[in-house]
């Protein structure tokens, strides 16, 4: 839905799990993508499977909570062309996370906030700051494309 390759820049996956989105956006062009898992069996996940790809320094792994996570990306003065959001707590979680980085100047101009919702959740109204540029129904999950108002 974001295209099929990326001329760079920077991918934050704040619910890493496998690390399965991140490894995909770095393969298609992404410079270096953070991922982020609380759990430490998504981490062990993660670490093995970037150990697969052939340059592992294009990614960071940190096994944190998400709220810490973006602490430390704002202490850092980071910003990412792609954040990918797919929390446990789906729209009540996300609509705070969506505020923080908005807040916090975590995106770069132009870029996005890809949000994963169950087909129950329906965020496309409720993202102040945010105009959805795009939006698909995959049946049981919706992805959900936003980028910050300017």
């Amino acid at each position: 839905m974001i295209g099929p390759y990326f001329n760079g820049g920077n991918f934050l996956d704040l619910y890493a799990g496998s690390g399965a989105v991140s490894l995909e956006a770095v393969s298609r062009g992404m410079d270096h993508a953070i991922l982020v898992d609380k759990q430490y069996a998504a981490y062990k996940t993660i670490k093995e499977n970037i150990a697969m790809v052939s340059d592992p320094n294009d990614f960071s792994v940190w096994k944190i909570n998400a709220e810490s996570a973006l602490t430390k990306l704002k202490k850092e003065g980071q910003s990412f062309d792609y954040i990918f959001l797919d929390p446990p707590y789906k729209k009540q979680q996300m609509m705070k996370q969506l505020d923080e980085i908005a807040k916090d100047h975590l995106l770069n101009n132009n870029g996005m906030v890809i949000c994963e919702t169950d087909n129950q959740t329906n965020m496309s109204d409720d993202a102040a700051n945010y105009r959805l540029i795009k939006q698909k129904d995959y049946g049981l999950t919706i992805i959900s494309i936003y980028q910050i108002m300017n």
